[in-house]
């Protein structure tokens, strides 16, 4: 019987994607588990697998099309296996933005053959001669960063100003913007601040480097966060919670995300899964494999969904102070400043300390600042009192 290939869900709060790549034609045979094809959303660009072995019989979306989650994308089976064409009733325009009923038979110009529906609408829509465009993408394929590459360039040789561009916003950069506003919309933001003397993170962080790297982990601070939040998360329950149906539901699990810039292309947040049963040592390892696979385009659906807190390390940039914006549907997000050298009081006596804001943005509709003030002492204290 043939399996049907639909549109996976890749994170709570995302009801569509948009097909990037198809990775198979109709025809080809393909391996259980093997990719068929790249999906991207806000939160990951992704490799989807193939669920099972077989051969592609059907593809009824094309490269570049926005749909919905479980929308039907195709037919997998045996050669000449008869495929349930009432099936195909979920493709209709509310669901997707465009269909082709061959998309792997369309034909196309020599200058075509590696151009999507999204790069050729942003080369239209920017009047650029395609010619003069570099592919850097597999067989010289012109990709997205490509042609935003070629119009930054030939906007700066042109001293046009930036207010002239009109830039198509890529799928990912649209549905960021989409969450995003979504997320104001839906929880009352109030953000809290707190300071932290990172003495004893540095001296244990540069006491335990080299063992670290001798096992191949790279021990950054961001591992440090991830535990200090795993354990306030432990004794403030709530914060580790949503609303669903008027109601404040408390998750069992401490999962933390944490986000990833991708440069131009956007963000996603990996998440790693039961945070608080996990070492220092096996944190910091999951974090590195988590973001150089996101850097990259590599995560599984899988690994970017049931995140229950986040954690945004906006300090990297040299950002000092930032009010971050809630990761639905999830109660708070905690933002991460720079560290830097200040002169402190202690005692009575100033002192050179490696000091850095930690922020806190919450869902004043479950909480109340005086319990995020808490939870943040706590945070505070276990990274202050490290040992």
């Amino acid at each position: 019987m043939p399996t049907k290939i639909t549109m996976p869900k890749l994170g709570e709060s995302v009801v569509e994607g948009t097909i990037n790549k198809w990775l198979v034609q109709e025809g080809d045979k393909v391996q259980q588990y093997d990719p068929i094809l790249e999906i991207t959303t806000d939160k990951v660009d992704a490799e989807i697998p193939c669920s099972t072995s077989g051969t592609i019989l059907k593809l009824l979306v094309s490269e570049g099309d926005t749909v919905k989650v479980g929308v039907l994308l195709g037919w997998i089976g045996e050669p000449n296996e008869v495929i349930d064409t009432q099936s195909n009733d979920n493709l209709q325009t509310s669901n997707l933005t465009k269909t082709v009923d061959h998309p792997s038979t369309t034909k196309s110009t020599p200058q075509e053959t590696y151009i999507s529906p999204v790069v050729k609408k942003m080369i239209a829509e920017n009047n650029l001669d395609i010619t003069q465009i570099k592919g850097t993408g597999q067989d010289g394929r012109i990709t997205k960063k490509d042609v935003q590459t070629f119009v930054n360039a030939k906007s700066h040789s042109a001293a046009i100003e930036p207010s002239s561009l009109e830039l198509s916003m890529t799928p990912m950069r649209k549905t960021i913007a989409q969450h995003m506003v979504q997320s104001k919309h839906t929880s009352a933001h109030v953000t809290t601040v707190f300071e932290v003397d990172m003495t004893n993170i540095v001296v244990h962080r540069k006491t335990n480097h080299t063992s670290y790297a001798d096992n191949d982990i790279k021990l950054t601070y961001t591992a440090y966060f991830l535990y200090a939040c795993a354990l306030a998360l432990s004794s403030h329950k709530i914060i580790n919670s949503m609303i669903v149906d008027d109601k404040i539901l408390i998750k069992d699990d401490i999962n933390i995300g944490f986000a990833v810039s991708l440069g131009e292309d956007g963000l996603i947040v990996p998440v790693i899964r039961e945070t608080d049963k996990k070492t220092l040592a096996k944190l910091a390892h999951e974090l590195n494999d988590l973001a150089t696979r996101a850097r990259s385009h590599q995560l599984q659906p899988d690994e970017v969904q049931h995140g229950t807190f986040t954690i945004t390390n906006h300090g990297v940039f040299g950002s000092v102070v930032a009010t971050a914006i809630i990761n639905q549907p999830q109660c708070a997000i905690l933002g991460i400043g720079a560290i830097q050298k200040r002169v402190v009081v202690i005692e009575d006596i100033m002192e050179i300390r490696p000091m850095v804001y930690i922020s806190l943005t919450f869902d004043h509709r479950i909480i109340d600042g005086a319990y995020a003030d808490e939870f943040l002492k706590k945070v505070k204290t276990e990274l202050e009192q490290w040992t």
